[in-house]
């Protein structure tokens, strides 16, 4: 019985679910400012700063909103280079579902700029 979920370093020994984040923004504008009030009302916070600045948001598919100390970009790339080794990964043992939907989706788009 093994686990293939994919943890993600937010920061300061947190950890998320990759396959779990819908995005990863910025918290400076006033949106987000709201999504973090609104969420922090209805108890779906998480504060995973350890009491430093906010510099990103991560939302996840449960409509939970987690707060991280690391630049929004940093975990962005962090999270791609998951992708890619599971990418990998899947090709050496038959295949990574998580991966290659992501590979799919980047494929389609690349096809409509092209178009």
């Amino acid at each position: 019985m093994s686990c293939k979920c994919r943890l993600l370093n937010i920061g300061f020994g947190n950890s998320v679910v990759a396959e779990r984040i819908i995005a990863i923004v910025n918290p400076n504008s006033a949106p987000m400012k709201r999504l973090r009030e609104e969420a922090r009302e209805s108890k779906r916070l998480i504060d995973a700063t350890q009491g430093r600045r906010t510099r990103s948001i991560i939302i996840t598919d449960s409509n939970h909103v987690i707060l991280s100390a690391i630049q929004a970009e940093t975990i962005s790339q962090r999270l791609a280079t998951d992708l890619i080794k599971a990418y990998a990964e899947g090709e050496e043992k038959g295949g990574c579902p998580e991966a290659e939907a992501v590979e799919e989706k980047s494929s389609k788009k690349r096809k409509e700029k092209a178009a």
